[in-house]
């Protein structure tokens, strides 16, 4: 391939992913052409974007960006993945389907980027247990209502049982004026 043929690759990936901040690196060797379209079409359904890269080409595209680290050990044949609302829910999405039986030793996760720091596989699949943006969200919803909820029925519970014994007072009172 020609230098001008290079440039205008890496100039294209480059352009592709612009904006990208956090990515993982997979192996994808061995993979039929169908188990490979099956794979790209279930990753295209929950908004995961695909891609086979050359690394030399990809590292001369990312070295200035925040998805540098990716490519700095890497050999052999890769893939990106990137999409998703966060982080979290892309290494959710591609280690659910790394283990998924279907695709098992051919669909590897390598490593991954996040807030321009490069991590390992094993760190990959620690990060796939943690809860996602929306999942964090929704806990600190609860947490920032809980205590309200709590206050209110602490007010609520005395009162109703004041009010309760009120009116079963007043209806004995009013059981006694109507007996005479």
């Amino acid at each position: 391939m020609s230098k001008y043929v290079k440039d205008l690759v890496t100039n294209h990936v480059a352009a592709q992913l612009d904006g990208v901040q956090d990515a993982l690196l997979v192996d994808m060797v061995g993979m039929t052409a169908n188990e490979t379209n099956q794979l790209r079409g279930e990753l295209e359904e929950k908004g995961v974007s695909l891609m086979v890269v050359k690394n030399t080409l990809a590292r001369r595209a990312f070295e200035k960006t925040s998805l540098g680290p990716l490519f700095t050990t890497i050999g052999g044949s890769s893939a990106m993945c990137w999409g998703c609302e966060d982080i979290v829910s892309l290494t959710k999405i591609v280690c659910g389907l790394a283990a998924d039986k279907r695709y098992a030793d051919k669909f590897v996760v390598k490593c991954g980027v996040m807030d321009k720091e490069r991590l390992e596989a094993d760190q990959v699949k620690a990060v796939s247990t943690w809860p996602s943006r929306t999942e964090q969200l929704g806990m600190l919803v609860g947490q920032i209502l809980g205590p309200g909820a709590n206050l209110a029925a602490a007010m609520l519970g005395p009162g109703s049982t004041i009010a309760g014994q009120l009116k079963t007072k007043a209806g004995d009172e009013a059981d006694a004026d109507s007996a005479e």
